[in-house]
């Protein structure tokens, strides 16, 4: 059995910001910020960290009250910010997701810092949920590492079974999904669709680095 988990953003999809887009600007009606200050960093992290951070550097108390209210006003303006910002699935993804779906002994699943949610509106707005079996999401860590050990467990409960960690595969575009894909002993493979070049992510030591999912001969081979 092969378990192949992937990250969402820059990975399965590119949105155009709309994630961004509908956090800040649940921040500005929530809680008033007249003047937005981009300071906090979105790349390879959780919702859940990213709407912290948000809240502090915007002055506000970062309480588990604040941070749920920023997260409903987040997940009431996503479908919108999905649709005006338009975006795209990422090349090759439909043809490697419609190779793995129908082998029985592939497991598909998603290892993401979106909170799932936020996960199922941004896939099925790309109509690509239903691939999805299993996985970990980003609602109640701020550490990614911690999301991929949810993951394994969900993997886990889902099989019934346990299962080794080197037969799971952490598909992303980020040195963090690198980080995370070796906190739980799984094969990491680096793609540069999201925003880190293929030599920032090769610093990362990635079992596997594709410029995207269309160069994945290394991959079929290697859960044929």
């Amino acid at each position: 059995m092969k378990v192949v988990l992937f990250d969402i953003d820059g990975t399965l999809v590119r949105t155009g910001g709309a994630g961004k887009t509908a956090i800040e600007s649940g921040l500005s009606s929530t809680f008033g910020v007249l003047e937005l200050r981009d300071t906090v960093p979105y790349s390879g992290r959780t919702d859940l960290a990213i709407g912290r951070d948000l809240l502090a550097v915007h002055d506000i108390e970062p309480s588990q009250e604040n941070e749920v209210r920023l997260h409903e006003s987040y997940l009431a303006r996503l479908p919108e910010a999905l649709r005006l910002h338009g975006g795209e699935v990422c090349p090759g993804v439909i043809e490697l997701l419609e190779w793995l779906a129908p082998r029985e002994r592939i497991l598909l699943g998603l290892l993401t810092g979106n909170v799932r949610a936020g996960a199922r509106l941004k896939l099925g707005h790309f109509g690509l949920w239903d691939y999805f079996h299993c996985g970990g999401f980003g609602d109640f860590t701020y550490d990614r590492d911690d999301v991929a050990r949810a993951a394994l467990q969900d993997v886990q409960s889902h099989l019934g079974a346990g299962i080794d960690p080197a037969s799971i595969w952490v598909i992303g575009d980020t040195p963090l999904d690198v980080k995370c894909a070796r906190a739980i002993g799984a094969k990491a493979v680096a793609v540069a669709t999201g925003w880190h070049p293929l030599g920032e992510l090769a610093e990362s030591k990635p079992d596997v680095l594709l410029a995207d999912l269309t160069h994945n001969t290394e991959l079929l081979q290697a859960w044929a």
